[in-house]
């Protein structure tokens, strides 16, 4: 992969809905070759989607819960933890599945509606897997920083007064 590519990755990582003139500026390319390096890169599937992080407790009337739950298992033998992750993943409460060294094998991001939502699916659907042997679900109360993005930034807005010795 090109150089120019890996720049234009980075800028994409970062704002999914930046310009092709302003890409073609910052990495000094082309408008038509930033689109043509664009459309090879999805096609390559280098490019998997663009999303939008949402900080839903700022959205008022909306209840989720998120969960992160360490899952430990045994491998399957000649495919090892791929095959169990598969299962896992194609559950819709599953936002994301990782391979994971330490105690745990995998580490399961999972949202639901309501902390019981949360807790049917590991007690009904996850822990019943026949591979799965234990987990451990850790429920999620406030982010502060997710895939990079501070949330709720009030550093700026602290009003205590700063006391010293």
């Amino acid at each position: 992969m090109e150089q120019k590519e890996i720049e234009l990755l980075k800028l994409l990582e970062k704002n999914g809905r930046i310009d092709t003139n302003t890409i073609s500026k910052m990495i000094d390319v082309e408008p038509d070759k930033v689109e043509e390096m664009i459309a090879n890169l999805e096609k390559e599937h280098a490019i998997l989607g663009y999303s939008t992080l949402v900080d839903w407790s700022n959205v008022y009337e909306y209840e989720g819960v998120a969960a992160l739950i360490d899952v430990k298992v045994t491998p399957v033998r000649g495919v090892g933890f791929d095959k169990i992750a598969s299962r896992i993943y194609r559950f819709p409460e599953v936002k994301a599945v990782y391979l994971m060294s330490g105690a745990y094998d995998l580490s399961v991001s999972v949202e639901g509606k309501t902390m019981m939502e949360v807790s049917r699916f590991v007690s009904e659907k996850l822990s019943t897997l026949d591979t799965v042997i234990s987990t451990t679900t850790h429920f999620i109360l406030k982010k502060y920083k997710h895939d990079g993005i501070i949330l709720n930034d009030d550093e700026d807005n602290d009003k205590r007064i700063m006391v010293s010795p």
